[in-house]
């Protein structure tokens, strides 16, 4: 689990280029936050966390990265739901310091949902302007 990454992953790149396109520009990783969310945007008091769909397992039934491995069960199931129970109270520790919270799945980066993560940034972040 050492070479798994933690940051600059390939979905939180994705949602980043997303963002900078819509014409935003943000802070990664601010320790002083609560869970050092992965795109920070200071002024607007909102804060957008990408997270792995294994990891954090996402709870949507059509997302099969989500699943738990068979083998040692008894290792993944407590590992996974601190993963879980960590990630509830950073978002809430989040939401009580006035930040607005965005939670984006890696299953949500994939190209052909590509759009659809653009206008949820969008929504998220009040853009009503259209962009190209």
């Amino acid at each position: 689990m050492a070479l798994v990454r933690g940051q600059d992953t390939k979905p939180e790149m994705i949602v980043r280029r997303l963002v900078h396109a819509l014409g935003f520009r943000f802070r990664l990783h601010r320790k002083d936050l609560p869970g050092k969310p992965d795109i920070v945007l200071p002024r607007l008091r909102r804060a957008i966390e990408v997270r792995g769909c294994f990891w954090h397992k996402h709870s949507d039934p059509s997302c099969w990265r989500s699943r738990v491995p068979k083998s040692r069960q008894e290792f993944w199931i407590p590992k996974l739901e601190g993963n879980c129970a960590r990630d509830q109270v950073n978002e809430s520790r989040l939401r009580n310091l006035g930040w607005d919270l965005l939670v984006v799945w890696e299953c949500e980066t994939t190209p052909s949902r590509r759009e659809e993560l653009t206008n949820r940034l969008r929504a998220f972040l009040d853009i009503s302007i259209p962009v190209n």
